[in-house]
């Protein structure tokens, strides 16, 4: 299996490439995507870094898993492709954009648009079986991400972490707070939105705000 990710990352990368554990993490995956429906598309799964070259970066957004209904994941976390309805996060999310900052909801729910502006949307786990969920996890790609976003502590300065839900909020850890700006919310699915630990979080604005403050060039979202 080929690792088709931005040459920018590339000299941040290649070590934890050679290691066992990544090694092992790629028999499996490639394994999987041979003998079982996976998503998102092979091409596809370091989408995250191809759409975000690592000098423009700015923002993350750290989900979880990817999903895992037909022709929804395309490696960007909370993403879907063109033409999809919204999943229920995504949805929580757009609205909670059309209050933070007044722009109302988009025509696709596609993110490669945030991506493209510096927005790294991680998750945990780049791949996952068709409608099997949490089914690559534990393989191998938690302590490759892991890895990565310590690397982003460690390597650039003024990032912007957006950490929404238990999970995520664990990644604390893993950021140097004196450097970056960490942004915490519930998660946006509907189960934690409607207990209201997401709406009005503000985390949107409150990005652009740093951002600006340090004249980095708001985010359009």
């Amino acid at each position: 299996m080929n690792i088709d990710i931005h040459q920018s990352w590339k000299p941040y990368l290649e070590e934890e490439f050679k290691k066992l554990y990544f090694l092992d993490l790629l028999c499996f995956i490639k394994s999987e995507y041979r003998n079982k429906t996976c998503f998102p598309p092979e091409n596809q799964i370091f989408n995250a870094f191809n759409y975000c070259p690592f000098e423009d970066l700015k923002v993350v957004i750290i989900g979880q898993d990817p999903y895992h209904g037909s022709g929804q994941a395309n490696g960007l976390c909370f993403s879907v492709n063109d033409g999809l309805s919204y999943p229920p996060s995504l949805k929580n999310i757009f609205k909670e954009i059309e209050s933070d900052i007044g722009v109302s909801y988009p025509e696709s729910g596609n993110l490669i648009r945030w991506a493209k502006q510096g927005v790294l949307l991680l998750n945990a786990t780049l791949t996952v079986r068709a409608h099997e969920a949490g089914s690559h996890q534990k393989k191998g790609w938690e302590v490759f991400t892991d890895s990565i976003i310590k690397m982003i502590s460690n390597e650039k300065e003024n990032i912007v972490f957006l950490l929404w839900g238990g999970y995520a909020k664990k990644k604390i850890k893993l950021i140097d707070g004196s450097k970056h700006k960490i942004l915490t919310a519930g998660h946006p699915s509907p189960l934690s939105a409607n207990r209201g630990y997401w709406f009005g979080n503000n985390n949107f604005l409150d990005a652009n705000k740093y951002l600006k403050d340090k004249e980095l060039g708001i985010i359009e979202w």
